[in-house]
C-alpha cells in the first residue's frame, strides 16, 4: 500500500470503479481530507495525488472482500459494458453487498434514473413510483430493492445516490459527451437524440462526486434514495445554443429519431440502448431539491459546466 494510506489513522474511503465518476469521486474525497483507495480490475492509470490504486475483481466474493478490507465507507461506482449490465451488475451487487455486510463498512451506491421507467414527462423525485419496463430498468430496480432491504433488515448500511446523464470533464460515453463536444470544437457532427426541444436533466460529474462524498460523510443518510445535485433541466437544443455561443459557430447537429450507431456509440451499444430511447422522446426532469435542502448543496450551473467541459475537451483534442 502507499504511504499515504499506511500512515494515516483517518477512516479509509474506498471507491470501487475507476471510470469518470469513480475517479472524480476519489479526487473529491482526497480534497475533503480522506485517505482513498481506488479499485478496478487492473489497478492502473495516471497517478492521482493522495489516492492508492488497487487491483481487484469485485464481481467475485473474494475480490470484493479484498477490495473493501479496512474501509469505513465504500462507494460502488462500478459499471460494465452496456450489453453486459443485466447479466453482470447483479453479480457485482451480490459480491459487494456481501463484502460490506461482512466488514461493517457503510456503502454508498451510484445509481441511475432507470428504475422510474417512462414517466410521461412527470418530474422525477425520490417519491416517484418505480415503473420500469425495460430490461435494464427492471434490473436496476431489483438491485435497489435489495440494497434498501439489506439496510432495513440491519444487514448493511446503504445509501443510494441517483444521477441523471453525466456531463463534464472526463465524461466520454454520455449523450452529452464524446458525441457532442469534439464535433462542436472541430466543426464535425454533433449528436442529438429524439426530440431535442424537450427538457432533459444532465448532472455535472463534479456534482456526482460531491454528492456521493457527502452521503459517505453522513452516517444518517442511509436507507433511502437521494437525487444527487442536478441543475434545472433545459432542452438539449438550448444546451447546443450555449455551446454555440462559446465556440463561436453554429453546430452541425445530427438528430437521430431512433437508436442507431453514431460516433463513439457502436451498433452493439445502440442495439442495447434502444429500449432506453424513451428518455429522449419524453421530458426527463430530475428534481434534486431534497438533497440540496438536506445538505445545503447547490449544483453547478449549466453554463459553468459547459465552459469547463469545452475546456477539457479542447485540451484532449490538442493532445491527440
Amino acid at each position: 500500500m502507499s504511504a499515504t494510506i499506511e500512515n494515516s489513522t483517518a477512516p479509509l474511503h474506498i471507491v470501487l470503479g475507476a471510470g469518470p465518476a469513480g475517479t472524480t469521486l476519489a479526487a473529491e474525497l482526497v480534497r475533503r481530507g480522506h485517505p482513498v483507495r481506488l479499485v478496478d480490475r487492473k489497478g492502473e492509470g495516471p497517478a492521482l495525488q493522495g489516492v492508492q490504486r488497487y487491483a481487484a475483481d469485485v464481481s467475485t466474493t473474494e475480490g470484493a472482500r479484498d477490495a473493501v478490507a479496512g474501509a469505513a465507507v465504500v462507494y460502488h461506482c462500478v459499471n460494465v459494458g452496456y450489453h453486459l449490465q443485466v447479466e453482470v451488475m447483479p453479480r457485482i451487487q451480490e459480491a459487494v453487498l456481501g463484502a460490506v455486510t461482512a466488514s461493517g463498512a457503510r456503502l454508498v451506491v451510484l445509481d441511475t434514473l432507470y428504475p422510474y421507467g417512462e414517466t410521461g414527462g412527470a418530474v422525477m423525485t425520490e417519491d416517484s413510483p418505480w415503473r420500469a419496463t425495460s430490461r435494464k430498468g427492471r434490473m436496476r430496480a431489483e438491485l435497489d430493492e435489495k440494497y434498501l432491504a439489506a439496510h432495513q433488515e440491519g444487514r448493511a448500511r446503504v445509501a443510494l445516490g441517483r444521477s441523471a446523464d453525466f456531463v463534464g470533464p472526463g465524461v466520454l460515453n454520455s449523450t452529452l459527451g464524446g458525441a457532442v463536444f469534439p464535433g462542436a470544437l472541430t466543426g464535425g457532427e454533433v449528436l442529438g437524440l429524439g426530440d431535442i426541444d424537450l427538457p432533459h436533466s444532465y448532472t455535472n460529474i463534479g456534482d456526482v462526486a460531491a454528492g456521493l462524498a457527502t452521503l459517505g460523510e453522513q452516517p444518517d443518510a442511509g436507507g433511502r434514495v437521494w437525487h444527487l445535485p442536478t441543475a434545472p433541466a433545459v432542452s438539449t437544443r438550448e444546451i447546443h445554443s450555449m455551446i454555440e455561443k462559446r465556440v463561436g459557430k453554429p453546430l452541425n447537429v445530427v438528430v437521430l429519431a431512433e437508436a442507431r450507431p453514431f460516433g463513439p456509440f457502436d451498433e452493439q451499444f445502440m442495439a442495447e440502448y434502444a429500449e432506453m430511447f424513451y428518455q429522449h422522446t419524453e421530458p426527463q426532469i430530475m428534481d434534486s431539491s431534497a438533497f440540496e435542502t438536506a445538505f445545503d448543496a447547490t449544483p453547478v450551473p449549466l453554463d459553468e459546466t459547459i465552459e469547463t467541459t469545452l475546456a477539457w475537451y479542447g485540451k484532449l483534442l490538442a493532445s491527440q
